[in-house]
């Protein structure tokens, strides 16, 4: 059995190495293999832009982002201490805290700016303070202190040490709004729409920002598994006396995760359309070498070789074809993968643009993780289409009368 297949494979590498073989033949061979190896460089490419969104999204943006939020339907919340009791006690529940958050306007000349401003506990672990200095992270527990982000203070042109006026509405009625000062004691990065969009302050001074004179407006829960979270949510929010809006992050930036699903499937779908084509070329090329080697086909019937051996002759050559194109698409897309981000840097700055603006979207960089089951995925899906591009032209070598081949 070992020798037939071995017997096969030299078959199949001499018809597809041949030197009688024609120019056009071997043109159609190699774009085959090129279209093959193209299409599985895209695909392992585009797979792992996606995994890197993925991976940002799961591990840097979510952890500013709460999981899960229970927020006062008006003023403040009225058994703060019961929702973080409950939430202590669940077993899927990492951490909690309480917040105190609104909306600003920060005022420049004449102009102003929208900000959300977040109260905070520094003396509480927060993930905002790995993006800042630690001396800014110690300050921000002063009186009338804020972090402002880097997009946030480069439009308003402001510094560490520089004071920003804040503008909040009132909470009741129609009253003026609130003016108040704030000391900018640092300034923090962490890229995307957030470093355009935040502002961190303790909660002392946000209680001041909406006239509190005590409690929270609401209470943020950090969750063991992200998909659980809505789950979670109303387990914790069933139990509360308290009238609370209940939101979590699927219905907050779910939609950001829903995007780059779709987008996978969508490149999955188009990727393998291309596969598809390129594997074409690959039924052409057989179906015009059988052809070639009519002759070929009838002696080899006539010293023996059986009609499923020719099959397994042409599928290997075939084969032969999607294995190189699944080879060199592989090492190609890991390679471009590798180092896509910075090919895309030094464009950036040769461009002098980026191409991700960070006030737009969630990141400012083109983010890459590149997985072995993906790379296995596409080599293995070029494979199985390559092979059923073999079945049909290999049949048809099979089929080839012995008499009418050799006399042609």
């Amino acid at each position: 059995m070992l020798a037939q297949w071995r017997l096969a494979w030299l078959l199949a590498r001499r018809f597809r190495r041949g030197r009688e073989r024609s120019r056009f033949l071997s043109f159609i061979s190699a774009s085959s293999t090129f279209g093959i190896a193209l299409g599985c460089m895209v695909f392992i490419v585009g797979l792992s832009v996606m995994n890197g969104f993925g991976q940002v999204l799961e591990e840097r943006f979510l952890k500013l982002v709460p999981h899960v939020e229970f927020r006062a339907v008006e003023g403040a919340l009225q058994y703060p201490e019961m929702i973080l009791d409950l939430a202590h006690q669940h077993p899927e529940v990492k951490a909690a805290r309480a917040s105190i958050k609104t909306q600003a306007l920060v005022q420049q000349g004449r102009e102003f700016i929208g900000v959300q401003v977040n109260g905070i506990d520094p003396r509480q672990s927060q993930a905002i303070a790995d993006y800042m200095s630690t001396t800014a992270w110690q300050q921000l527990a002063g009186d009338n202190t804020v972090v402002l982000g880097r997009g946030l203070a480069t439009q308003l042109g402001v510094d560490k040490g520089d004071s920003v006026r804040l503008v909040v509405a009132a909470e009741r009625g129609f009253q003026a709004p609130k003016r108040v000062s704030l000391k900018v004691v640092g300034i923090f990065r962490f890229g995307g729409q957030v470093d355009h969009q935040m502002a961190y302050v303790n909660l002392a001074t946000a209680r001041n920002l909406i006239g509190l004179d005590e409690g929270y407006t609401g209470v943020e829960l950090e969750v063991t598994d992200l998909f659980a979270a809505e789950r979670i949510a109303n387990d914790i929010g069933y139990q509360l006396r308290d009238y609370v809006y209940l939101d979590h992050w699927m219905r907050a930036q779910g939609h950001l995760y829903r995007d780059i699903q779709m987008v996978r499937v969508v490149m999955f779908l188009v990727l393998v359309l291309v596969l598809a084509v390129a594997c074409f070329n690959i039924v052409s090329t057989l179906v015009m070498t059988v052809q070639e080697k009519r002759r070929h086909i009838g002696i080899l019937r006539t010293m023996g070789l059986r009609r499923g051996g020719l099959v397994k002759v042409f599928m290997l050559q075939g084969l032969q074809n999607g294995a190189v194109g699944v080879v060199l698409g592989g090492i190609a897309g890991v390679a471009l993968s590798l180092g896509l981000p910075s090919f895309l840097q030094l464009l950036e700055s040769m461009s002098g643009s980026s191409i991700l603006a960070s006030d737009v979207y969630f990141v400012d960089s083109i983010p890459v993780l590149i997985q072995l089951s993906d790379v296995m995925l596409v080599a293995a899906v070029a494979f199985l289409m390559s092979l059923v591009a073999t079945l049909y032209p290999a049949w048809r070598a099979s089929r080839v009368e012995v008499v009418a081949a050799i006399s042609a």
